[in-house]
């Protein structure tokens, strides 16, 4: 188990076009930074991107000083050495944001997962995403500890 690093890795060639994987998730190398959460965010297909870049403006927003890494083709956001909090990953119809201390949250997001403890927030396509909502599970999921993946 891993802590969040602040190191950063390169997010691969820019004139490589990403691999979408079943259900269109982007296939992003392993990375430590913002460089490839934002080459994720660009992979995502059609109105899934614009969605991730507005998810990561508010989280950075949020938490001026979250640490950012895309592992397992999904951006990671998290602590410098706390781990990781939340998870972005992408579906055929929607995209899943991962709480992982979710069940601590207040109002708890609505998805169960296996994890006891994780509670999943999904957005399709004609959701209308209550900023103010995932903004307050943000920060108050940046001050919980995290996950060390």
């Amino acid at each position: 188990m891993a802590k969040v690093k602040s190191q950063k890795v390169a997010a691969g060639s820019p004139d490589k076009k990403p691999v979408l994987l079943s259900g269109g998730n982007p296939q992003i190398a392993k990375g430590y930074g913002d460089a490839p959460v934002q080459a994720y965010i660009a992979a995502m297909p059609g109105w899934k991107s614009e969605v991730g870049r507005r998810l990561d403006q508010l989280i950075v927003k949020a938490v001026p000083n979250v640490q950012k890494a895309v592992k397992w083709n999904s951006p990671f956001y998290g602590m410098e050495g706390e781990g990781w909090f939340l998870g972005i990953h992408c579906f055929a119809r929607y995209i899943k944001v991962a709480f992982f201390r979710g069940l601590s949250l207040e109002p708890v997001p609505p998805v169960e997962s296996k994890s006891r403890d994780t509670r999943y927030f999904h957005i399709h396509e004609s959701d209308r995403l209550d900023e103010e909502q995932f903004v307050s599970w943000v920060k108050q999921a940046s001050q919980l500890p995290g996950e060390r993946m």
